[in-house]
């Protein structure tokens, strides 16, 4: 159960991007302000949000967070900052952005946003249950909750306008597959793939006419990354290893690509339906394929394995006792066996800066 909890049920859907060019400089660039960023998701995008919930799902303590900005762990799921903390500082609103469930939030802090991310957590309410965590209808009623509290700290009138005008993130759903579908089975012994999606689809489409009702108009919806490509999924491929094969998986790769095309339709219906909402569909499944298959373009060396675990291709947690925990997470495309390091991040998010919020405009 820890190994599941610690390297499997925190699968996380990386966040941003649509196309893939190699970025020389890591010097991200301010785009358009937004006065606020709010984000929901899963572990890819948790600034600590678990810290505060009785789980297991947890990542605050070490190595976690060895190279952020204190280095400290801080709940967040890498060595270091996250694709949304370099979106906050690049958008000129804060170094990192902080989780909602922080006591210790300031008037600043709520005036220009928070995650309300839970490590672990899907559209399906089952995922998150699993390890209880935040599930997707409790973040969107902390963010009702949040919107209550920026009314109390800047009035009803300028918190509506902030909120009109903010940058909403929301990123998720590969535990959902890796997790309640392939890999504890729940749901599949109820119901086909194509069924799954189509549920899960329906979710997330919920979810965005809600948010839309507290008054969101401009959204990053991110869609899934390759699964099969993660370390974790590699090697929990017996089939794959029993004949000495080590690459990504196919099949849930191809699962990722129809629920992505799936999603880019029903995402293309609502902007045809709420003519005033702005919703960019972001790519994460080719960039983080090509970061895979490439690592030496973008300036890492291994891509197969951990930086922190057991040295192998991927398997069991990441915690001070693991075998192996690398000197130099920079050279690694994976920080643990699910989720990548801060330097995939940093890129991540250049890349978002760069291509996909003016697309917002």
């Amino acid at each position: 159960m820890l190994f599941l909890v610690n390297s499997f049920v925190l699968f996380p859907c990386f966040l941003l991007v649509c196309s893939i060019s190699f970025i020389q400089s890591n010097e991200i660039t301010r785009p358009p302000s937004f006065p606020a960023l709010f984000v929901f998701g899963d572990s890819s995008v948790d600034a600590g949000n678990n810290d505060y919930l009785v789980t297991l799902a947890k990542s605050n303590y070490p190595p976690y967070g060895r190279d952020f900005i204190d280095h400290k762990p801080t709940g967040r799921f890498s060595n270091g900052r996250l694709t949304t903390d370099f979106m906050a500082a690049a958008l000129g609103l804060k170094e990192t952005l902080p989780p909602f469930l922080d006591p210790t939030l300031t008037s600043q802090d709520i005036k220009t946003g928070v995650s309300f991310a839970s490590g672990g957590s899907g559209y399906d309410n089952l995922t998150a249950e699993f390890t209880s965590v935040l599930p997707l209808w409790k973040q969107v009623q902390h963010f009702k909750n949040y919107r209550t509290r920026l009314a109390d700290v800047v009035g009803a009138k300028n918190a509506s306008d902030i909120i009109r005008n903010a940058l909403f993130v929301c990123s998720m759903g590969t535990n959902d597959f890796a997790v309640t579908y392939f890999g504890l089975q729940i749901r599949r012994a109820q119901m086909n793939v194509e069924q799954y999606q189509k549920f899960l689809l329906k979710e997330a489409n919920n979810f965005i006419q809600e948010i839309y009702r507290e008054g969101a108009r401009k959204l990053l919806f991110v869609g899934l990354p390759p699964l099969g490509c993660l370390p974790v999924v590699r090697t929990l491929n017996l089939k794959q290893l029993r004949i000495g094969k080590t690459e990504c998986v196919e099949e849930q790769n191809q699962v990722a690509v129809r629920f992505n095309e799936k999603l880019k339709s029903v995402l293309a219906s609502l902007k045809h339906r709420l003519l005033d909402l702005k919703l960019v569909y972001v790519d994460i499944y080719e960039v983080l394929s090509d970061i895979v298959y490439n690592p030496g373009k973008f300036g890492f060396e291994i891509s197969g394995r951990p930086c922190c675990g057991t040295g192998l291709i991927a398997a069991g947690p990441c915690n001070k006792h693991a075998p192996f925990i690398c000197s130099d997470a920079s050279k690694y495309v994976f920080w643990d066996s699910i989720h990548p390091t801060q330097k995939v991040y940093q890129i991540v998010a250049k890349l978002a800066i760069d291509r996909d919020i003016p697309r917002l405009f």
